[in-house]
């Protein structure tokens, strides 16, 4: 078995930075692996401190950037795990995560977490084909 690091600037590095073991991307064969992130925010790679909203939005966008880096896209995703702080954010994630995947949207699950070492409340990691 052989497996692909793939870097994806600026998270690989932000990463790094926070000191995190894992990688963006890994690539086994014709599938991809992407990490769960933060909502980094864009211009510093610290993270975003803000509502629900604007961090799922960040944390699809990332999403996307990484599976386009891959040599993917979002149409090729096969499943996506959702972790979130509360389960009173579902609306709001299902309305913004519909615009991401339209109409024929990955398989999914939506998972409640208590927290992490941080102050967001989302992250989405994903499977997909190449």
């Amino acid at each position: 078995m052989t497996r692909e690091i793939i870097r994806v600037e600026p998270l690989s590095g932000w990463l790094e930075r926070w000191k995190a073991p894992t990688s963006a991307v890994t690539r086994h064969q014709d599938t991809i692996y992407v990490s769960g992130f933060p909502p980094f925010d864009p211009d510093t790679g610290e993270v975003l401190d803000a509502p629900i909203e604007q961090q799922t939005q960040r944390v699809l966008e990332q999403l996307k950037l990484c599976v386009e880096s891959a040599g993917s896209s979002l149409d090729q995703v096969l499943k996506c795990n959702v972790y979130c702080t509360s389960v009173e954010m579902f609306p709001v994630v299902n309305e913004i995560y519909a615009r991401f995947f339209g109409p024929q949207p990955p398989a999914r699950i939506f998972v409640n977490v208590p927290a992490w070492p941080g102050r967001f409340d989302i992250e989405i990691d994903c499977v997909a084909a190449v």
